[in-house]
């Protein structure tokens, strides 16, 4: 066995955030004397919250929260490298297949339980039970073995190779080597649960109040509303709470870029981020930055609604656009041009990018679009209405506006647009409740099956717009087990083809902002591969 204290492997990425931020210092807030000054964070999210049940959460909003309030066996640190969290150690086999973590000491839940080895495995046998039907139950199951089985009900939950022998050790058994697990258990989906008290609360009632939620992360959740945001302030049971500077942190919901710059400019937020019609004003202003993300922009369509149904009318729609004009016209934000599903950045082998080794795998076409649009409509018919679904944040709605004016402009068709908050757009495309959207994936690890994984269709999911395709499915099955480093990049490059050959997924942008922040706020920065951690935020007084 090789004790591994560290391991420098490509960074798992939470999602995706949607969240900017600001800080400043606040006079005695309670907690502390009057001499001593409570340090308070401000800052906004771009969209309501959808769900704090880490079984259930699927998205970067919901992730941002739970990543701060909860820790798993390792955390990301500033550099985005796995450091030991819960646990303080693991040993890895031989033949890297078998990790055993051990808990540290002294690690306790909010209400000053101790964490145990069993709270991890009853979380994620919850998040693979086929009863929680947990859209991210793949994360855990196509690495740890015997969970597909489970997850699929073909097996009961003793065939997932997950042990907790005692309450200081946890054992589990991969399908392959996966050199980047530890990163994978930094992420949310991995994180502990306290069975006694979800049991208590009611599962239905489980994280749907901040006094629903069991703590273990550097912050508590003081106040929780859906639509509004949360408050958040240090976990005084945290095993590592002298290392948490900030105090109290405000998260509100925000949607409007202009009136999150209204904020700033008061005082009131101290990082948000600019629409391009501000960036010119603000780049020469201390403060002003860039960040990039491992998160895509794409369209993506129903094939179980006219007219996308139809080949040729997916492919119309998806070659009718130019994301060079988004990019540089409307976003002027640092986001570059969308050439495939997996972003700029993401690990390919030792010496290139995912991206630089498949090159471009989209280029729009709205000459070819227009014929394509033609002949499909010969094969199935004149078209419905069409309406575009997108969330209502400004970005999303700007990004909707553009999509609108192009379909007119280069295919002739009208497009309504509907907008719903974050989360009912999410639950309109579980539901497959829509024709063609705006959506969006972040890396949840630095691997392009981060990316190409979504789209496998066993069983086809209708926030996926139902595609399903045996040919996909073998290369990414395939993927999974190829050792050979360029071989398996050749296989994640076939299966990104067929989703833009299909017309499935119209890539928009890599995403990037910029921004404005307060020059006192350091360790706010947000890393390409990894999520912001109120962990390792200060304020200079």
């Amino acid at each position: 066995m090789r004790k591994w204290w560290m391991l420098n492997v490509s960074a798992i990425v939470m999602l995706a955030l949607l969240l900017s931020g600001c800080a400043g210092f606040s006079s005695s807030e309670g907690e502390k004397s009057s001499k001593e000054e409570v340090s308070s964070l401000n800052l906004a999210l771009e969209s309501d919250i959808p769900d704090l049940n880490q079984t259930k959460s699927t998205d970067g909003t919901s992730f941002t929260i739970l990543n701060n309030v909860l820790e798993g066996l390792y955390r990301l640190d500033k550099d985005n490298k796995p450091q030991p969290a819960m646990a303080e150690s693991v040993d890895i086999s031989e033949d890297a297949l078998t990790y055993t973590f051990h808990l540290r000491e002294g690690i306790k839940w909010s209400n000053g339980e101790p964490v145990t080895a069993a709270d991890f495995k009853y979380a994620w046998l919850k998040t693979l039970d086929p009863d929680t039907a947990s859209e991210y139950a793949f994360i855990i199951a196509q690495f740890v073995k015997g969970a597909t089985e489970y997850n699929a009900g073909e097996a009961d939950e003793s065939a997932v190779a997950v042990d907790a022998p005692d309450d200081k050790t946890l054992i589990v058994t991969l399908n392959q080597p996966t050199p980047f697990f530890l990163d994978l258990t930094a992420f949310v989906t991995y994180f502990p649960l306290n069975q006694k008290f979800v049991d208590e609360v009611g599962y239905d009632k489980y994280a749907l109040t901040a006094d629903s939620i069991l703590y273990n992360g550097p912050y508590v959740l003081t106040s929780y509303d859906q639509g509004k945001g949360v408050s958040l302030e240090k976990n005084k049971e945290y095993w590592d709470k002298d290392n948490v500077a900030v105090d109290k942190v405000n998260l509100d919901v925000i949607k409007e870029a202009s009136t999150a710059l209204n904020l700033y400019d008061s005082g009131k937020l101290d990082k948000v981020y600019l629409q391009s019609s501000d960036v010119n004003s603000y780049k020469d202003k201390e403060g002003y930055g860039t960040e990039t993300m491992f998160r895509t922009y794409f369209t993506q369509v129903n094939l179980q609604e006219k007219p996308f149904d139809n080949e040729k009318i997916r492919q119309a729609f998806q070659l009718a656009f130019d994301p060079k004009i988004l990019t540089d016209t409307i976003l002027n934000n640092g986001s570059l041009p969308g050439t495939g599903v997996v972003p700029a950045g993401i690990s390919g082998n030792s010496s290139s990018t995912y991206r630089e080794i498949a090159g471009d795998v989209f280029t729009p076409d709205p000459a070819k679009a227009k014929e394509l649009l033609e002949e499909g409509i010969k094969e199935s018919g004149e078209l419905p209405p069409i309406e575009l679904l997108a969330s209502d944040d400004s970005v999303s709605k700007d990004t909707a506006t553009f999509l609108q004016s192009e379909f007119k402009k280069n295919l002739g068709v009208d497009v309504s647009i509907v907008t719903k908050p974050f989360s009912g757009r999410l639950e309109a495309m579980r539901d497959g409740d829509f024709m063609i959207a705006v959506n969006r994936w972040g890396a949840d690890y630095n691997d392009p099956m981060t990316f190409i994984y979504e789209w496998l269709g066993q069983p086809p999911s209708a926030s996926r717009g139902y595609f399903e395709d045996s040919k996909y499915q073998e290369l990414v099955l395939a993927a999974q087990t190829e050792t050979d480093v360029d071989k398996r990049i050749d296989l994640f490059v076939e299966a990104e083809k067929i989703l833009i050959d299909k017309g499935i997924v119209g890539p928009l942008y890599f995403d990037g902002r910029a921004f404005m922040i307060n020059p006192k706020v350091k360790g706010l920065e947000l890393p390409p591969g990894g999520s912001l951690e109120l962990k390792y935020v200060t304020i200079e007084k």
